[in-house]
């Protein structure tokens, strides 16, 4: 199936809560959209594995996603292996996407930066003819675009998306993972989340942070690292 925009995160919930806004907005201009969830979240403090895969499908109908995938590559273990890359870039040629979002290379988070190199390396890869030749399999395709969006370590961003037209929706989306938001007992206080943040208000936090820098009210923040075109249609 061929899309549009092809998100790349560590973890279930990790694409809705960092770009759930520019996904929905996507989505309303009739774009074709996938998500591929690097591990399961299987150690996660709040949860199981099984309670995320139900919570995933939900979001991802929410959402309407065109393809939801699943690398299974162990949460809190992410390493860029050579197999891991080229499992990624087999997936990015069979969807041809011309955007990828994908975790900032600098977080504290090992698995958000694991993440997003595993995303840089399997985009560079997706675009080489003779792997894909010796794999067989979809053609090579390179992805035009590859935007960062941040986790715990925050950055001067190329633009920031304005979200403000569907933030109750981009809440409805991660409110869908019921079992990350909801304290496991009485002695869960968030504070096994790093610096201690509820998920919603965090997420809120960092919306009106970049919106305001960016004359909006809320806004997700996307880095390119390198020069850009004056408008890219790839948003518009």
């Amino acid at each position: 199936m061929k899309l549009d925009c092809l998100v790349i995160a560590a973890h279930p919930d990790d694409a809705e809560i960092s770009v759930g806004g520019t996904l929905l907005k996507l989505a309303q201009a009739g774009k074709q959209i996938g998500v591929v969830d690097v591990t399961r979240g299987e150690l996660g403090t709040r949860g199981t594995s099984e309670d995320r895969a139900r919570e995933a499908a939900a979001a991802s109908e929410l959402l309407g996603l065109a393809v939801r995938h699943n690398l299974d590559a162990g949460d809190g273990r992410v390493v860029v292996t050579a197999a891991l890359r080229e499992r990624l870039a087999a997936i990015i040629r069979e969807h041809a996407p011309e955007l990828v979002l994908c975790h900032h290379t600098d977080d504290l988070h090992p698995d958000h930066a694991a993440s997003g190199q595993l995303a840089r390396d399997a985009w560079y890869l997706a675009g080489l003819g003779r792997l894909a030749e010796e794999v067989g399999g979809a053609p090579a395709h390179r992805p035009e675009r590859l935007y960062e969006f941040p986790g715990h370590v925050p950055f001067d961003p190329t633009f920031v998306v304005d979200i403000e037209p569907v933030w109750e929706q981009k809440v409805a989306l991660v409110q869908a993972y019921a079992s990350q938001l909801a304290p496991r007992d009485a002695s869960d206080e968030g504070a096994h989340f790093l610096f201690g943040a509820d998920i919603i208000q965090r997420m809120e936090t960092k919306a009106r942070f970049f919106g305001e820098r960016a004359g909006m009210k809320l806004g997700e923040p996307l880095l390119h690292k390198g020069p850009l075109p004056a408008f890219d249609p790839l948003l518009g």
